[in-house]
């Protein structure tokens, strides 16, 4: 069994809230819709449920369109603690005041995976939890997932949770689907800035591409600083475009802070540590260099202190080159 979603799209007077929105979902899988707040999601999910009417586009369940049939002839389900009707089926009552609403969202997650046989559509269900009914529960749902062989879309716009639950995740923006891959493929390997934005932490560097495209290792300035930066290969450029302004990107995990011997290769620059932010398994470092703003995680706080000197290191083979 295969959910299809086809160029799904939604407006709200004249503003497209999601547009053109495709992809698949299979039995057993569970495919992350995330994205930041505002950008459609729960209209998506809404749309999908048929509790919201859609513009354009068709929902598919194998080959039967599921488009025009309303919401409870869809077999769907859609649990949200913020849904009175949903308290109102399920409990013939409205959620309990004595309830907190973490326990509420797990309640409604238990009910919805003991009545669910085909597709489960949850949105933003863990935002109320503690981190270990959380975790609890994230391992009850792919369990349970896996052995009733459902279908699920999972939208939030945490992505420790895709990371978590999720098999596939879609990245929404500005109502429309920008990437699509594992977890760890969109993590590592965004397609645009906005996708290594909203994904987790990451430098973004604007700079000058100074090479030529045959450059094995192509060299850029940065705006800010004026530093001379290499990088691995990357997709041709224009030759009008050389000299063009480029973002590049770099995960804080991935660059290294020393304040000894290190290897020239990996792009040294000298700073200033100006920020510590401990974060219990991790420390994040915020340094000055020549007013180049960078941030850097490591894992264990040693030697470190504000107002030191240091080299910060950004492995060529660990930077993204984005155009504008």
């Amino acid at each position: 069994m295969t959910l299809k979603i086809k160029n799904l799209s939604k407006r709200y007077d004249n503003k497209w809230v999601i547009k053109e929105v495709s992809f698949e979902v299979t039995r057993g899988e569970i495919l992350g819709i995330f994205g930041v707040v505002g950008v459609g999601k729960s209209t998506l999910l809404r749309a999908i449920a048929g509790n919201e009417n859609h513009d354009e586009g068709t929902v598919f369940l194998d080959e039967i369109d599921l488009s025009e049939k309303p919401c409870k002839d869809r077999g769907f389900h859609f649990p949200n603690l913020t849904n009175d009707s949903f308290w109102q089926s399920v409990f013939n009552t409205n959620k309990p005041s004595q309830l907190a609403d973490g326990e509420g969202q797990a309640l409604a997650l238990e009910t919805a995976l003991e009545i669910s046989n085909d597709i489960l559509l949850l949105d933003n269900q863990f935002c109320f939890m503690d981190r270990q009914l959380r975790e609890k529960k994230a391992a009850q749902l792919r369990k349970i997932i896996k052995e009733k062989n459902l279908a699920v879309i999972f939208a939030t716009n945490d992505y420790e949770e895709i990371f978590t639950i999720c098999d596939r995740v879609a990245v929404l923006h500005d109502g429309q689907l920008i990437q699509t891959g594992t977890a760890k493929d969109v993590y590592e390997n965004p397609n645009s800035v906005v996708v290594a934005k909203v994904t987790g932490r990451n430098n973004i560097i604007k700079a000058r591409l100074l090479t030529a495209n045959s450059s094995d290792t192509p060299e850029f300035i940065t705006l800010d600083g004026e530093h001379r930066v290499h990088t691995n290969k990357i997709e041709p450029i224009a030759a009008d475009e050389n000299n063009q302004i480029v973002n590049l990107a770099i995960r804080p995990e991935h660059i290294s802070i020393s304040f000894g011997a290190s290897f020239p290769e990996d792009n040294l620059l000298k700073a200033e540590i100006i920020e510590i932010n401990y974060l219990g398994a991790t420390t994040l470092v915020k340094l000055n260099a020549n007013g180049l703003i960078l941030k850097a995680l490591v894992l264990r706080l040693v030697g470190l202190n504000i107002g030191d000197e240091c080299m910060v290191g950004l492995p060529p083979d660990r930077i993204l080159v984005f155009k504008n």
